[in-house]
């Protein structure tokens, strides 16, 4: 008998070590993926950051902490909290417009919810610098914003609006609400209306049912919107440099500027790696924000 059961222990732990490297075969490619384009750059330019940058560029291989030190300028402290409030204003604005966007959405008939989501998706098949540029033509002094207003009687000068920080949040708005309205229009199709018909039924007011029912349960798809929305608004330098003029400086603009012009490496390398673990933690909060969320809508 004790012979029987020390033999059934090594096929025991056999089976489950099998068992255990069955996903291997399924998680090697994406894990390849990552390493190759994710771990391999990002190790790249935590290892450049401790280095000097040479006389003409490049890289000169001496142990320096000066590139974290001047990190903490107040120059470069304030292009990154820019880049974070204008992140965070597009972002609000994308939600306060695509909520009730999506909400409309989810509400449609089948055949017209069709066509709204490919009005909505529509954008997205034009190239971007293309997009860009159409918006410096409404936006400039001579484009038809202007001239509307002009022909309406509502301004008699046309308004500077092109190459300001206004310019790129809208601008950016354009570029991204629909990365805001498809996750939140995903949430609301999801939920049970039964659910807002209890509510109904138990007396509860057309708002108050939605803002106890369908606004909690919501949540998590925009919390996804909103980290869509920020994630590319604050790393963003196409649009600052062409509908603002430049003007505007962001991190993603500083960090183009070190590689290409300063040719400054080891310091353009520091600001895309704060770049980088800036957006990894506000990925690691929305997403420990939406697992609470979902534990709570079980419970409830």
């Amino acid at each position: 008998m004790t012979s029987t059961v020390s033999e059934a222990a090594p096929v025991a732990r056999t089976q489950r070590a099998r068992r255990g490297l069955a996903p291997v075969p399924f998680l090697a490619p994406g894990m390849l993926f990552l390493i190759v384009f994710m771990a391999i750059p990002v190790g790249l330019l935590a290892f450049y950051t401790f280095f000097e940058r040479g006389r003409f560029g490049g890289i000169v291989f001496e142990f320096t902490l000066d590139n974290w030190i001047k990190l903490f300028e107040p120059l470069y402290l304030g292009i990154i909290a820019q880049s974070i409030g204008l992140a965070l204003v597009v972002t609000l604005l994308a939600l306060a417009i695509g909520y009730p966007m999506a909400y409309a959405i989810a509400g449609l008939s089948p055949k017209w919810r069709t066509v709204a989501l490919i009005a909505i998706v529509l954008p997205f098949w034009t190239n971007f610098l293309i997009r860009t540029y159409a918006w410096i033509l409404l936006l400039n002094n001579a484009g038809w914003i202007n001239q509307w207003l002009q022909g309406l009687g509502l301004t008699s000068e046309p308004i500077s609006m092109l190459y300001t920080p206004q310019a790129i949040v809208v601008g950016l708005l354009y570029m991204y609400l629909p990365l805001m309205v498809l996750p939140l229009y995903a949430s609301l199709q999801q939920l049970d209306p039964s659910l807002r018909e209890a509510a109904t039924n138990l007396g509860s007011s057309p708002w108050r049912a939605f803002r106890t029912v369908t606004l909690p349960l919501s949540l998590p798809g925009a919390l996804t919107g909103c980290i869509f929305v920020f994630v590319p608004a604050m790393s963003n330098f196409v649009i600052p440099e062409l509908i603002g003029g430049g003007k505007t400086i962001m991190i993603g603009n500083l960090v183009r500027d070190q590689f290409f012009e300063a040719r400054d490496w080891p310091f353009g390398a520091t600001l895309a790696l704060v770049l980088t673990i800036l957006l990894v933690v506000v990925i690691l909060v929305q997403s420990a924000v939406s697992r609470r969320l979902n534990e709570g809508s079980r419970r409830g």
